[in-house]
């Protein structure tokens, strides 16, 4: 199993310090998840993959004082006080933390072959861990390390506090997507992480600004990942500008910056729909009942049709996704469909000889009209005068990125709490990576964790009130840790 790490350290979760055993893992040779795949991929007619996201903030909410209140997860919260408005579904959430750790091995007990991908943000990780939920990290280590149940259950990497990769600084959202994989390692092992290769953006936010686009995709690849899962609506294809044509097979994301340089990833669509309904019914395994093996590169091959929601919120899939996905596995079979994970699909086609390169080119939405009037590699001034001009000639141009919340900005209205993020980031930037303060110093890990909690999506997303006081009390709380103890 090699060195294992604590997953906390001083009161705090385990987000750095090892980053050469981390980027050693994630270097670990393709493939990681077909050797030990029982999916017979070449009579396989079609598959579905479904993916659940689970996130709980971390709060300065453990007690009464907004100013001395300890971090603690939102879910300890909701627990600690269930007469405050829907926290009485706390016992619930917490349940559909911990279920997959019990379907998996009920479902491969009984001879089917159970698919899942899991995508958990890193405060919700420690957020169970610091209020004593340790039983549900160990049911998740079961599926995740036991041979018996590992191959049905890929997890996907994410940044780790769950911030929105459009309007975070490129140099923390690396961070952030670092201090995930560490946090991950330090409570799965090394050999786990080693199998994670898709990534999942918080929100399913995809910059389309071509700068930012091309910083946030390096990032990711940098990191080691193989794949993308990319939202429907906020892609087109890079030859004319149009909606995606077959959602069901790969795609290859292209990012292009202002002086030229380009990044490309396979990216894995997930399709429009009403997320937790579509999940919770496992409306992708019928949809994939339709369809027929396809031409890829010269090779017949299965189309996938992928969908990810939030594993824990809504009637839908905290109440009707247990039966509706036993029902799903237990139907499937080595015909049309079959449950299937996207790294052992995407190690499959890669036997084949089918490789990133033959895939469909897209890019980020509205970008095709920048590059009609962009001189290739004419600089980052240029680019702001062709933006500049879009946006007055169209209001609904923009280049603030897309999510699955597309009517919502994620920076329109919020200088209330962007303006101390932004402050909070420079001055991290200066006291810590300028200034190259070790990873493995406690001082880092502690003013990395509050960089990081500082920047997850729902202080944003809820607009005014409490939640935007978190986010502003923990960014006070970090510019104290690095005037003081840097």
């Amino acid at each position: 199993m090699g060195e294992e790490l604590p997953d906390i350290v001083d009161g705090l979760p385990n987000l750095c310090g090892r980053e050469d055993r981390v980027a050693e893992a994630m270097a670990r040779p393709a493939p990681v998840a077909l050797p030990e795949s029982d999916t017979d991929f070449a009579r396989l007619r079609s598959g579905c993959a479904v993916a659940l996201h689970m996130h709980q903030p971390l709060i300065p909410a453990g007690g009464g004082d907004l100013r001395t209140a300890r971090i603690i997860g939102n879910l300890q919260y909701m627990t600690e006080h269930p007469n405050e408005g829907d926290n009485h579904n706390a016992p619930v959430f917490k349940r559909c933390y911990q279920r997959m750790g019990e379907f998996v091995p009920e479902l491969a007990a009984e001879g089917h072959r159970p698919r899942v991908m899991l995508e958990y943000s890193g405060c919700l990780l420690f957020g169970l861990r610091q209020m004593g939920a340790g039983d549900v990290i160990e049911a998740l280590k079961r599926i995740t390390v036991d041979p018996e149940y590992r191959r049905c259950v890929e997890w996907l990497g994410m940044p780790w506090g769950h911030p929105v990769a459009p309007s975070t600084p490129m140099q923390d959202y690396r961070l952030h997507v670092r201090a995930w994989q560490h946090h991950f390692a330090a409570l799965f092992g090394f050999d786990a992480l080693a199998r994670v290769r898709g990534f999942s953006p918080s929100e399913m936010a995809l910059p389309n600004h071509p700068d930012v686009c091309y910083e946030f995709l390096t990032a990711v690849k940098d990191a080691g990942y193989r794949w993308i899962l990319v939202q429907e609506h906020t892609i087109e294809r890079a030859e004319d500008g149009g909606p995606v044509r077959h959602p069901h097979r790969p795609h290859r994301l292209v990012a292009r910056n202002s002086r030229g340089q380009s990044v490309s990833l396979t990216a894995v669509v997930k399709t429009q729909g009403s997320d937790t309904k579509l999940v919770g019914q496992m409306q992708p395994f019928y949809e994939a009942r339709g369809l027929e093996r396809i031409e890829m590169d010269g090779h017949a091959a299965p189309p996938v049709v992928t969908q990810i929601s939030d594993g824990e919120n809504g009637n839908v899939i905290m109440n009707e996704f247990p039966g509706h996905f036993r029902k799903a596995v237990r139907e499937a079979d080595n015909g049309a469909p079959a449950m299937v994970n996207i790294t052992e699909y995407l190690e499959y086609l890669d036997s084949l000889g089918i490789e990133e390169a033959s895939f469909p080119a897209v890019q980020p939405i509205m970008q095709k009209r920048i590059w009609d009037r962009f001189e290739d590699g004419a600089g980052p001034a240029e680019l702001a005068k062709v933006i500049a001009a879009l946006e007055r000639e169209d209001p609904q141009f923009h280049t603030e990125g897309g999510s699955w919340t597309m009517h919502i900005s994620w920076t329109d209205g919020y200088s209330h709490v962007l303006t101390p993020l932004e402050s909070a980031s420079s001055l991290f930037a200066e006291k810590v990576l300028e200034a190259g303060v070790a990873t493995s110093e406690p001082r880092y890990r502690k003013a990395l964790f509050h960089l990081l909690c500082s920047q997850t999506s729902c202080y944003r997303y809820w607009g005014q009130g409490r939640w935007t006081d978190y986010g502003r009390e923990i960014c006070r709380r970090l510019a104290d840790i690095l005037n003081h103890e840097f």
